[in-house]
C-alpha cells in the first residue's frame, strides 16, 4: 500500500506569542514553508482567566494581536508565502491552538521556544504538554537561536546586517 505524505510545511499552523516570538518564528520557519510553496496559518491566542479578572484589558491585548500578525505578514512578504491569521480567546492556550490546527487541516504545529516568561512559559507545562500528547498532526519545534529581532539589531547600531561590527 502506498501513502502519500504532503510536506511538514505545507499548511503549517504557526501559534505566536508576542511580537519578539513573531519575528524568530517567522523568520526561521516562513523560509521553509516558502520552500514547500506553502501557506502559514498563524494564530494568536489571547488567555481569558475564567471568570476571575484578565491580566490585561481585551483591547491592549487585541493590539497586541495586530502587531504580532504585522509582523507576520511583513515576514510572509518577504518569504513570498500568504499567510492567515486568527485571533482566538480561550482559557486554554493549548486546546486553543489544537482547534485553530484541525479547522484548518494544519500539515503540523510549528513554532521555536522563546526564553523567558513570555514564550518558553507559555508552551512549558500544560500547553506543551496537551501539543505534543494531544495534537492528531506533528508538531515541530524549529531552533529559533541566532535568529535576530529587529528589536535587538536596533539595540546595535554598530552591528552591519551580517552580524559583524
Amino acid at each position: 500500500m502506498t501513502t502519500d505524505f504532503e510536506p511538514l510545511f505545507s499548511r503549517p499552523l504557526v501559534p505566536l506569542a508576542n511580537e519578539a516570538d513573531a519575528e524568530v518564528t517567522c523568520n526561521v520557519a516562513f523560509p521553509r514553508i516558502a520552500a514547500t510553496n506553502g501557506r502559514a496559518f498563524v494564530v494568536h491566542v489571547i488567555e481569558k482567566a475564567g471568570g476571575a479578572p484578565d491580566k490585561a484589558g481585551v483591547e491592549q491585548r487585541e493590539e497586541l494581536a495586530d502587531d504580532v500578525f504585522d509582523i507576520a505578514r511583513r515576514a510572509a512578504d518577504t518569504a513570498g508565502i500568504d499567510v492567515a491569521t486568527d485571533l482566538r480567546f480561550d482559557t486554554d492556550v493549548g486546546d486553543a491552538i489544537l482547534d485553530a490546527a484541525a479547522e484548518v487541516d494544519a500539515s503540523a504545529i510549528v513554532f521555536t521556544p522563546r526564553g523567558g516568561r513570555s514564550w518558553w512559559d507559555l508552551f512549558s507545562g500544560d500547553v506543551r504538554d496537551r501539543l505534543i500528547r494531544k495534537s492528531d498532526r506533528p508538531v515541530v519545534v524549529l531552533p529559533g537561536d541566532g535568529v535576530e529581532t529587529s528589536e535587538e539589531s536596533e539595540n546595535d547600531p554598530d552591528e552591519t546586517a551580517d552580524g559583524e561590527k
